[in-house]
């Protein structure tokens, strides 16, 4: 199997033109048809169905498709920091949770904008592993919910997210301009990887018992946003998730804000207390003023009660106040 038959495969999956995937991949549509089928055979199941004017995923095929795209998703993640590597040494090393999650991909651009001189390398992991990056030296500062960081790791507020759910264009939530909390029981619920976000998790898990019910949770795992997305356009689930979630504007999905009550998801960035980097402040600043701009701390705090083990920390090496 080879990377090319994948990328031609998730091409296709999206457009269900052959003409169309073709002309995106720059490859005639003969060749792009004889790849597709060589993956079907090396798969051994069907993952298309033709006709003359369309093509439609198959079962199999839309379950293939969201493993497809997170081994491309990875190995593009590999070539990146391997250039990156290669290319120089980092001068702020710097935690993003996903790509689909926009609050530290934002701070960067701010930063990258006002202080162009600094470089900048990224690094894609959980917040479990972020926290241990940060231990370790291996990164300089990151972004999470402080109730549950170490000791030794400071926090800084930076954004009070809403959090909402995100739905099929066709689900019923659609058309609401809010939906109560409460509507979640009748839903299955899609959480995040437990390895990439157990705070978020644990976040909505407890705002649902706050409101008088045990959700009901969809069993299988995504690795990546655009997994999520696809899972809840094949109507298996819907998704908790906060307004930074990038592929909530994704053709065919909606994403409406959960209220009675209204809830808000707080990101905080993070550093490890024991030699930190000459930038934390640089970065702190760019927060700030992006958070004043786009009023990301207007919700004098988020109305939810903390889950009981998960108050803000207040102890030494702590802070979770605004910016």
């Amino acid at each position: 199997m080879e990377l090319r038959q994948l990328r031609y495969f998730v091409t296709l999956a999206e457009e269900l033109h052959f003409g169309r995937a073709a002309a995106r991949e720059h490859i005639v549509q003969s060749a792009l048809s004889q790849q597709v089928q060589r993956l079907e055979r090396e798969v051994g199941v069907r993952l298309l169905d033709r006709s003359t004017h369309h093509v439609d995923l198959t079962p199999a095929g839309a379950a293939f498709l969201i493993e497809a795209r997170q081994i491309l998703d990875h190995v593009s993640r590999a070539v990146q920091t391997a250039r990156n590597a290669a290319a120089s040494v980092p001068t702020l090393r710097v935690g993003i949770i996903d790509a689909g999650y926009d609050t530290m991909p934002q701070i960067l651009r701010e930063l990258q904008h006002t202080h162009p001189g600094i470089t900048i390398h990224q690094v894609e992991a959980g917040t479990p592993e972020q926290y241990r990056q940060l231990a370790d030296g291996r990164l300089d500062i990151a972004i999470g919910h402080a109730s549950q960081t170490p000791a030794e790791v400071t926090s800084k507020l930076i954004r009070l997210d809403p959090l909402g759910v995100l739905v099929p264009d066709d689900h019923r939530f659609a058309d609401l301009d809010g939906v109560p909390v409460t509507a979640l029981a009748d839903e299955l619920l899609l959480l995040g990887e437990e390895s990439q976000t157990p705070e978020l998790n644990q976040f909505v898990i407890a705002l649902c018992r706050s409101a008088g019910f045990a959700p009901a949770i969809y069993e299988g795992t995504v690795e990546s946003t655009r997994a999520a997305a696809d899972l809840v356009l094949q109507h298996r689930c819907v998704h908790c998730v906060p307004s930074s979630f990038r592929t909530s504007n994704r053709p065919g999905t909606t994403w409406r804000p959960l209220i009675e009550p209204a809830t808000h998801y707080p990101w905080s960035l993070l550093w490890h207390d024991v030699n930190p980097s000459p930038h934390i402040a640089t970065v702190i600043n760019s927060a700030r003023q992006l958070a004043e701009r786009l009023g990301w701390l207007e919700p004098a705090a988020p109305p939810t009660e903390p889950a009981p083990g998960e108050d803000v920390p207040t102890a030494a090496g702590h802070s979770d106040e605004a910016v």
